[in-house]
């Protein structure tokens, strides 16, 4: 790649969006941010020093939070104060709190703002660490309108209902029949429900291109990103060595 690219993908719960990108940005030698793990950080850490129900002290806390993201597609780690905090994140607990953090203005500019250093310093080609100045893939809510409007490549992944409701349920509980979507039916939806509140992301912003994967398996829907990138940037991007 003689350019930098960053790719921006967008989409609700259960999109496919994370493993989308992850798979995108190791076939493409991109770096790779999951902002939507430093939401989760986030809220470890607020639960752990603030108050989740006082808006000002989760703010604060926020603000002051020792946080490290791994960029790697292939071991995106999150480190939150020095500990490796990538499983404690997706734990039921954090899953049930993290719109309240999520939805604070004040959390989303400050999150905003250490998203756009990562994106910056890996599509620069004197600063970046693990692309080597080739660009990142950095996948998310309003990563495509409001984090990084100005993305080479600005995709929304998305999905019917159902699809996404049996994938979070395989993800989530190892199985897709009909108790194990209803056990995770509200937790999708409300957290969609959530954060639509302060951002949209069921509909595709002006230059945006929409990939629907509802009938798409796993590979159909990377080959069908890796086409939009194709298309958006005017050539093949080839894989590293």
């Amino acid at each position: 790649m003689t350019t930098p690219v960053v790719i921006a993908i967008d989409g609700p719960s259960g999109s496919g969006k994370s493993s989308v990108s992850k798979a995108v940005a190791a076939r493409l030698g991109l770096a790779y941010l999951d902002t939507g793990a430093m939401y989760r950080a986030a809220t470890v850490w607020v639960m752990e020093t603030a108050d989740l129900e006082d808006p000002t002290s989760v703010a604060t806390a926020v603000r002051a939070m020792p946080l490290v993201m791994g960029v790697d597609p292939a071991a995106p780690g999150v480190e939150l104060d020095g500990r490796d905090v990538a499983t404690t994140i997706r734990g039921t607990e954090v899953t049930t709190n993290v719109s309240k953090v999520a939805s604070n203005l004040e959390v989303r500019a400050e999150l905003k703002r250490r998203q756009r250093e990562i994106i910056d310093q890996e599509s620069s080609p004197t600063e970046a660490v693990l692309s080597g100045g080739r660009g990142i893939v950095a996948e998310g809510r309003d990563i495509t309108t409001v984090v990084a409007p100005d993305a080479d490549v600005r995709v929304l992944l998305t999905a019917s209902e159902e699809a996404r409701l049996r994938r979070r349920s395989l993800e989530v509980h190892g199985a897709a029949d009909a108790s194990a979507v209803d056990a995770t039916r509200d937790q999708v939806l409300r957290r969609d429900r959530d954060d639509a509140k302060v951002t949209s992301f069921h509909t595709a912003a002006d230059g945006v291109v929409t990939v629907d994967s509802s009938d798409l398996d796993f590979e159909q829907t990377v080959q069908a990103v890796l086409t939009v990138v194709a298309q958006q940037t005017g050539r093949e991007v080839a894989p590293s060595a």
